[in-house]
C-alpha cells in the first residue's frame, strides 16, 4: 500500500524540519541461523506479558527467551555473531504461564505463573549469565485461585523486583500486599499500599526503581486523576502526587481512557494518558505528565494536545481513510532521548469482526516534546497490518528504540508488493520521519508464522536482530542478524 506521512510543527519548527532529516537508512543481512519457535496463544491478546524476548547485552550478544515445545522454553545465549553459548530448558507444567523475562548484568530471572490446586503463585527462576546454570524455582507471592491475578515487576536495571496481590472486598481492589526483592531474589521488605480512598473505579500498578523504592501509579479519581506513590524501604513515609487530567469542559464529562507510565533509572516517572467523553467515547485530548521524584520533586503538566476535527482531518489525509471519529488508539510507548526530549506514540489496534477475527495495526499518532515538556511536533506515520487471529498482535505493530536524536521504528509490512522488515528514523528535535527503507529479509506473506516481533531486538544504533520466515517455501524461522550501513 502506499505509505503517507503528515506532520505538524510548531513555528519554531517549520524552517529546521525543512533542513534536518534522518540520515538515510542502508541495511545488509550479514547472518542467519536456524530457530526453534512454536507460537504461544495467550488468552489477552491485546496485553502482552513478555512482549521483549530479546535482551541485549551490555558485554555483546544478547539473551532470548523462546517457546520451543508444548510445555517447553528455553532462555539461551547468543555472541553477536549468532554463536549460541549455551541453553538452558524450562519446562512448564499445564497452566503454567511466563510472567516475567529481565536480565541484570550478571543473570536472567524469568517469572512464572502457577495456578493449581485452588492457589496462584508467581515464582522465579535465576540464570548465571556466564554458564547458563538455572536456580530452583523461588515463590515470590501466593494468592487464592478465586483472586485477581498476581502482578511482577522489574526494575530498570533488573537488578530488583516486587510481586504483589490484590486484595479485594466485592469485587473492588482495597489494597495490594506486596513482596520486594534484591538481584538474588532475596526479600527486602513487605509492603501493604492501601487505597480505601480511591472509591469503586480506578487501575493501579506498582513500579520499583534500582534502589528497590516501589512506586504506585494510579488512575483514579473515577478516572479523572493521574497518581503516584512513592514508598521507600527505610522509611514510613509516603511521597503523594498527583495532577487532574480529566473533568468537565465544556459541559462534557471528560475521562481517562487510556493511561501508560514510564519510570526511568533516575526514578523520574512520566505518564501519558488519553483521555476521552465519557457520554460519547470521542477521543477528546492526550496529556503527558513528569514526576520528578529525583529532582525536585515536583511535577510538569505538559500542555493537553486536543483531538480536534483538524486532528481526525490530518489523520484522513495521512492514511487516506474517511473516518468521522478516531477509534482504537492505544498508547503503546513513552520514550526519552539523551537530551530529556519525550515522544509519545499510539497505534491504532484492532480485531475487525470480533474476537478470533484477524488482529489489525494501522497509522501510529506520534507527539514529540522537548526536554521542558513544550509539545514541538506531532504527526502520523501510515501502516496497515494484518495478522491471522492465532498469532494476535506478536507478528504486527512495530519495535523501537532510541539512539542520539532518532527514535528507529520496525514493522513487518508489505510495500508495493514487496513483504519485509522496514525500518523508519524519527528526528525527535523535528519530527521528521524517513522513507521505510527494506532490510533485505524478504519475509513471506502467507497464513503461516512469518515473522515474531517480540524478539526485535538492537544490539547497538547499527545492529539489529529479527526472527522470521524468508520465503513460502520454508518452514523453518531464522534468526536474523542485521548491520545498517
Amino acid at each position: 500500500m502506499p505509505v503517507r506521512f503528515s506532520f505538524l510543527f510548531t513555528s519554531a519548527f517549520l524552517v529546521v524540519a525543512s533542513t534536518l532529516h534522518p540520515a538515510p537508512v542502508a541495511a545488509q543481512r550479514v547472518k542467519s541461523a536456524a530457530f526453534n519457535y512454536l507460537p504461544e496463544v495467550s488468552a489477552d491478546r491485546y496485553n502482552q506479558r513478555v512482549a521483549r524476548k530479546t535482551l541485549p547485552l551490555a558485554a555483546g550478544g544478547f539473551l532470548i527467551l523462546a517457546h520451543q515445545a508444548a510445555g517447553q522454553y528455553a532462555v539461551e545465549r547468543y555472541d553477536a555473531d549468532l554463536k549460541r553459548q549455551w541453553s538452558t530448558p524450562l519446562p512448564l507444567a499445564a497452566g503454567e504461564v511466563v510472567d516475567g523475562f529481565a536480565r541484570s548484568k550478571d543473570q536472567a530471572t524469568v517469572v512464572v505463573h502457577q495456578n493449581e490446586a485452588g492457589t496462584q503463585r508467581l515464582v522465579a527462576y535465576t540464570l548465571n549469565l556466564a554458564t547458563g546454570q538455572k536456580s530452583p524455582a523461588r515463590k515470590l507471592i501466593e494468592a487464592n485461585s478465586r483472586d485477581r491475578r498476581p502482578g511482577v515487576a522489574f526494575s530498570p536495571d533488573g537488578t530488583r523486583l516486587v510481586a504483589w496481590r490484590y486484595l479485594t472486598q466485592n469485587n473492588q481492589i482495597k489494597s495490594l500486599s506486596a513482596s520486594v526483592y534484591d538481584g538474588q531474589l532475596l526479600k527486602l521488605k513487605n509492603r501493604s499500599y492501601d487505597f480505601q480512598d480511591q472509591g469503586d473505579f480506578f487501575s493501579v500498578t506498582v513500579h520499583i526503581g534500582n534502589d528497590g523504592t516501589q512506586f504506585v501509579t494510579l488512575a483514579g479519581d473515577h478516572m479523572k486523576k493521574l497518581a503516584v506513590r512513592r514508598y521507600l524501604n527505610d522509611s514510613p513515609d509516603v511521597k503523594v502526587m498527583s495532577v487532574s487530567v480529566g473533568g468537565t469542559f465544556g459541559g462534557k464529562e471528560v475521562n481517562i481512557f487510556d493511561s501508560r507510565f514510564v519510570l526511568r533509572p533516575d526514578n523520574t516517572l512520566y505518564a501519558a494518558a488519553i483521555c476521552n467523553e465519557r457520554a460519547t467515547g470521542l477521543y477528546h485530548s492526550l496529556k503527558l505528565v513528569k514526576f520528578d521524584f529525583a529532582g525536585e520533586g515536583d511535577l510538569k503538566l505538559a500542555t493537553e494536545m486536543l483531538f480536534s476535527p483538524e486532528y481526525l482531518a490530518q489523520t484522513n489525509q495521512a492514511t487516506g481513510a474517511k473516518a468521522t471519529r478516531l477509534d482504537d488508539i492505544y498508547l503503546t510507548d513513552l520514550l526519552l532521548t539523551d537530551a530529556q526530549q519525550v515522544v509519545v506514540m499510539a497505534e491504532k489496534k484492532f480485531e475487525e469482526g470480533g474476537e478470533g477475527s484477524p488482529g489489525h495495526t494501522r497509522e501510529l499518532h506520534v507527539f514529540g516534546y522537548n526536554e521542558f515538556l513544550r509539545p514541538d511536533w506531532h504527526g502520523i506515520v501510515a501502516k496497515d497490518q494484518v495478522a491471522p487471529a492465532a498469532e494476535g498482535y506478536s507478528a504486527i505493530g512495530y519495535q523501537a528504540a532510541t539512539f542520539g536524536s532518532d527514535v528507529e521504528l520496525v514493522t513487518w509490512e508489505k510495500i508495493n508488493g514487496k513483504s519485509d522488515l522496514y525500518l523508519r528514523r524519527i528526528s525527535v528535535p523535528t519530527g521528521v520521519v524517513s522513507e521505510p527503507k527494506a532490510l533485505g529479509l524478504s519475509v513471506a506473506a502467507d497464513q503461516n508464522p512469518a515473522y515474531v516481533k517480540d524478539f526485535t531486538a538492537w544490539l547497538d544504533a547499527k545492529t539489529i536482530i529479527g526472527v522470521s520466515r524468508p520465503s513460502k517455501k520454508s518452514a523453518a524461522l531464522m534468526l536474523n542478524k542485521i548491520v545498517l550501513k
